[in-house]
């Protein structure tokens, strides 16, 4: 049995890959968040086990899933032609209760997020969104689905879709990124900034998005003598870094657009009734 059900250090669901032996901490009612990954004996994500422990809290470590939005919107509020609803920052996936369950192939789980009275208040649309991990050696990818399951004439369903990992490092002021561009756009000041300035500031606390250069981007840790990249495939193709020390971790986030993408249109994806939109991304990790 590659899934299993462990007590501790905190309740979670345990997949174990049948061949290579990485596996995933899951904690499926909290948000699908997954909690942990272990590849080549190496804890790869960061996790506030003390502030993971009080549910009234908002997580601070592995993997939340951002969905509707990512980021927040003026005054949590999301205009739409049924009205305006309130929807807080990142949405409400990383709070709802998900289903899991081991894939048929034995590479992984899925994670099953769908409407229901609490999240038609914020976001008066019926959906489905599944979540496909799947594991080999020193790679996690991540298959989502969206799916506006709505009659057939319920108006058009609009949404971003993110995930906010977070990686353990041994001094986030001392790793490196590549793959960036030279300009980014900084959420602390509201600016477009030189993307260099930005990495000076990382054991300071960051927190930027930006377009990458290509389809991959890196995150070296000289300190531990790892690389992680993360492999990016359009629409979920921005990334957003994230610092906050004294953490020892960073967040490198891919985003399928910027805050505030359901009212500008930019990056906005939109789903009618009966469709679905598949978003990939992968993270691949070494030792030296």
């Amino acid at each position: 049995m590659t899934l299993t059900r462990e007590a501790t250090p905190y309740p979670h669901w345990r997949f174990t890959h049948p061949t290579c032996g990485d596996s995933l901490r899951l904690v499926p009612e909290r948000g699908g968040l997954v909690t942990g990954w272990t590849s080549g004996g190496r804890e790869w994500l960061y996790l506030d086990e003390a502030r993971f422990a009080d549910p009234a809290l908002s997580v601070r470590g592995g993997i939340p899933v951002l969905f509707p939005i990512c980021g927040n919107l003026p005054g949590d509020r999301l205009p739409l032609p049924q009205g305006d609803t309130t929807l807080r920052q990142h949405g409400f996936a990383r709070d709802r209760p998900w289903t899991l369950e081991p894939l048929a192939d034995g590479q992984g789980v899925a994670l099953t997020l769908v409407d229901d009275d609490s999240t038609r208040a914020a976001y008066p649309f019926a959906f489905a969104l599944r979540l496909e991990l799947r594991l080999s050696p020193g790679l996690l990818t991540l298959d989502a689905r969206v799916s506006h399951t709505g009659p057939s004439d319920a108006p058009p369903m609009p949404f971003s879709l993110g995930f906010h990992p977070y990686f353990r490092v041994a001094d986030p002021a001392a790793v490196k990124l590549e793959g960036f561009p030279e300009r980014c756009f900084d959420h602390l000041s509201q600016m477009e900034v030189a993307t260099a300035s930005q990495w000076e500031r990382l054991g300071a606390g960051v927190d930027l998005l930006a377009r990458p250069l290509g389809s991959v981007v890196t995150l070296r840790d000289p300190s531990a003598g790892t690389t992680l990249q993360l492999e990016l495939t359009a629409p979920l193709d921005r990334v957003v870094v994230w610092t906050n020390p004294p953490r020892p971790m960073v967040c490198l986030e891919p985003w399928s657009g910027p805050r505030g993408a359901l009212l500008s249109g930019d990056g906005r994806l939109t789903l009618a009734p009966g469709e679905s939109r598949e978003l990939r991304c992968a993270y691949r990790v070494t030792t030296d």
